[in-house]
């Protein structure tokens, strides 16, 4: 008959071996629901600030972007539910194996205390247990007995007890295993969704396709359009951060006048070191928004052969929404791009930041801003119904990724 202690002993042993892997599933769970959550947003926000309400708005170009960007999300979507569903059917048969040990061990202990209840009824009589006390040979057996029956009652509540126990743990873990088996469910509904909305915009995205085939030398123009309007405004940005490092470093005193590095005063280097200290936390340019590009050489969506670069990214925001300062600092310089719209360029010690595509400017060169002001209205497109913020990252003269700067961008 295995002792209460010896009971509890495997007990300790089993959640201290199972515990932290179900707490480490549990937070992995957590994990994957956060991420699941974040993609469904992005494919509404993708749905309503990428696509126009008519199909026919926008260029091609435009709405093969939208497309391509909303399948690469799909896809992330049902990948995240996959693993939540497969972490869920490992937790659903780790729960089936404990039920059946649970199982087990309650039938040996229910087993065990029939036993001992049966001989304890055998025996259960006072006169019984007074001929067994009168019975010792000395006055030492007699306590002894005495002990012996004590410990053997204490014996009888605690298997009791353990029975209980047992039942309750039996009943919990059958509880959780319908609501995981539920949970399941629920997700793999959503994903037999999410496939079909993937296939329908993969159909979309092949009959666009077959139209920009039909008429590539337009969509050779829209791209060509696009790289050239890249262009100026990357050669305006850096520029202009070439001008305002050679004027700070000639109004400071220094001996260079070098225009690719600021000479920096103690005021500047403790505003770049608190600038380079929020790195990864740095607030968005937009207080709503959804990054529509990213940053560096990404393939074509019609042609994979052809290969685009992007020397900032891209946010879709509502229309009338406000670019706004990622950190405090000083407005540098205004852009002006011919045919073009307007920026604004804040240094942050030798961090420079460029908010580009404003149609209406709140600051002026040489004002402080601090984090979170205003700095302009975003343009809105007339032909698309598209509020592009157009955002690029530097320090001195290099081009940084606002991805890795600014707070899950």
């Amino acid at each position: 008959m295995r002792s209460p202690k010896r009971a509890k002993f495997v007990l300790i042993i089993l959640i201290a071996l199972l515990g932290p892997r179900l707490m480490a599933q549990t937070s992995e769970q957590k994990a994957l629901e956060e991420k699941r959550e974040q993609l469904q947003t992005e494919i509404r926000e993708i749905n309503r600030l990428l696509f126009a309400e008519k199909k026919e708005k926008g260029t091609v170009l435009d709405q093969m972007e939208a497309l391509d960007k909303k399948i690469t999300v799909r896809q992330q979507l049902i990948r995240v539910t996959n693993q939540q569903a497969n972490l869920l059917n490992r937790q659903i048969n780790t729960n089936i194996r404990n039920i059946a040990k649970l199982k087990q061990e309650l039938k040996e202990t229910k087993e065990a205390y029939a036993s001992m209840i049966q001989k304890s009824y055998q025996n259960k009589s006072k006169q019984n247990r007074l001929m067994f006390l009168l019975s010792s040979e000395s006055f030492v057996q007699a306590f002894k007995r005495l002990q012996y029956m004590k410990q053997y009652t204490e014996y009888r509540k605690e298997q009791g007890a353990e029975i209980v126990a047992k039942t309750e743990e039996l009943t919990r873990l059958n509880s959780d295993l319908n609501e995981e088996r539920k949970v399941k469910e629920v997700l793999l509904a959503q994903n037999r969704k999410a496939k079909d909305a993937l296939f329908s915009e993969i159909q979309d995205q092949k009959a666009l396709l077959g139209t920009i085939r039909k008429n590539e030398d337009r969509y050779a123009q829209a791209i060509a359009a696009k790289k050239r309007e890249a262009r100026k405004i990357d050669q305006q940005i850096e520029r202009l951060i070439r001008s305002a490092i050679a004027a700070s470093n000639k109004g400071s005193g220094a001996k260079s006048t070098n225009s690719s590095t600021f000479a920096l005063t103690p005021e500047a280097t403790l505003v770049a070191k608190n600038f380079s200290a929020n790195k990864g936390k740095l607030i968005w340019p937009v207080e709503k928004g959804i990054k529509s590009q990213g940053f560096g050489i990404y393939a074509d969506a019609v042609y994979p052969g052809i290969k685009h670069e992007s020397n900032g990214v891209i946010i879709a925001t509502d229309p009338g929404a406000t670019a706004r300062a990622i950190f405090e600092g000083e407005v540098i310089a205004i852009l002006s791009v011919p045919g073009g719209n307007k920026g604004v360029q804040i240094k942050h010690g030798n961090y420079i930041s460029t908010y580009y595509n404003l149609s209406e400017l709140y600051v002026k060169k040489g004002d402080k801003v601090a984090v979170k002001e205003e700095l302009g209205t975003i343009y809105t497109n007339r032909s698309n119904g598209q509020t592009r913020l157009k955002f690029y990252l530097y320090q001195n003269t290099s081009k940084l990724n606002p991805e890795e700067w600014v707070y899950r961008l």
